[in-house]
């Protein structure tokens, strides 16, 4: 490989390093309730946190204006809104770092004329994935700071689900551009390809029911496995009219979809872990699949040790981190099944 693209490669792979930081310092912040004790959106500015106490005042009176400061936190201190204001200053202090890290080089590189004119569009598409992302959470931000004090779950699992596809996709191009000399080069059999893209089709949708549990606090209910309670098909999941709610605003009804989402994805990896083997696939192969059934088993177990313990923020965000790396280890396994469409716009 090129030294420039070395330098490229590397420079994505720290982006994307950024972007799941990114995310598991928001999963923190949610988890922490930490979320809406800044109540302003200011690009420049709001990089710098209060330097003194007078600000620091100032600061938490704009805080004592909104919901969660009059409804659930009234009885905070200074010190106590101190604790919740540094994980959100943190997630969007990240947030700003990971666009200079991502614009400056790019400038650097497209004076330098080290980028084609396929990678500038993914590049492009990059930067774009990344200011809508900002803006997203943002607009859920704004959501906890109207009557209700708690974020819509729906814009919580937009704004994850699009990091984790800004994630995804930066490891895609960063692998499309880096040589992999041991590809074998072998066709593929078309079933595996199928199931490996439906595969990651699943994970996503899991992951967007992830953010639906977490913005509905459904992981607190039903804190049994493998059964919800002691049935398998609680009646609670079929309360609501009409019958779509249940599945989307219920507690019981998304816990139930996340937890057989999560079986179909299990189920998906083994049969597709066994096509491999049948078809002997090349040990190139093989490896990165074994990667995907390892960190698939991690992460099933940790959902359920997170569910049975009542949502510790330790096992959350272990859990939440397995994800963004089942996501990872996929986007690899395609990029081996796909080495010709790596190389596209998409």
């Amino acid at each position: 490989m090129e030294k420039r693209n070395k330098i490229i490669v590397f420079w994505l792979m720290t982006g994307a390093l950024l972007v799941f930081g990114m995310v598991m310092i928001g999963g923190i912040t949610r988890l922490t309730h930490s979320g809406l004790s800044i109540v302003e959106w200011k690009l420049i500015m709001g990089a710098i946190p209060p330097m003194n106490e007078l600000e620091w005042k100032q600061t938490f009176e704009k805080y004592q204006d909104f919901p969660e400061y009059k409804l659930i936190n009234k009885d905070f201190a200074l010190e106590e809104f101190k604790s919740i204001f540094w994980w959100e200053y943190i997630h969007r202090l990240l947030g700003r770092l990971i666009g200079l890290i991502f614009l400056l080089p790019f400038l650097f590189f497209l004076i330098k004329k080290w980028l084609d004119p396929p990678l500038v569009k993914k590049l492009s598409i990059m930067f774009l994935l990344g200011g809508f992302q900002g803006f997203l959470g943002w607009y859920m931000v704004k959501s906890g700071l109207a009557d209700n004090p708690y974020v819509s779950h729906y814009r919580l699992a937009i704004h994850l689900i699009t990091a984790t596809i800004l994630f995804g996709y930066i490891l895609w191009v960063a692998l499309a551009i880096w040589e992999k000399d041991e590809i074998p080069g072998i066709d593929v059999p078309a079933p595996i390809r199928r199931l490996s893209m439906g595969l990651l089709a699943f994970v996503l949708l899991q992951i967007i029911y992830g953010g639906f549990v977490a913005g509905l606090k459904a992981g607190l209910v039903y804190n049994t496995f493998p059964k919800m309670g002691e049935e398998w098909f609680p009646s609670a999941i079929t309360t609501l009219e009409p019958l779509l709610d249940n599945f989307i605003i219920g507690l019981a009804g998304v816990q139930f979809l996340h937890r057989y989402f999560a079986y179909m994805v299990a189920i998906l990896v083994l049969w597709i872990w066994m096509l491999v083997r049948k078809h002997k696939l090349n040990r190139v192969y093989m490896k990165a699949f074994n990667a995907v059934f390892l960190v698939l088993i991690i992460q099933f177990t940790l959902g359920v040790l997170t569910l049975i313990n009542s949502v510790p923020i330790s096992l959350a965000v272990m859990h939440q981190a397995m994800a963004m790396i089942l996501v990872a280890t996929i986007v690899y396994w395609l990029s081996l099944l796909y080495p010709n469409k790596s190389q596209s716009f998409l």
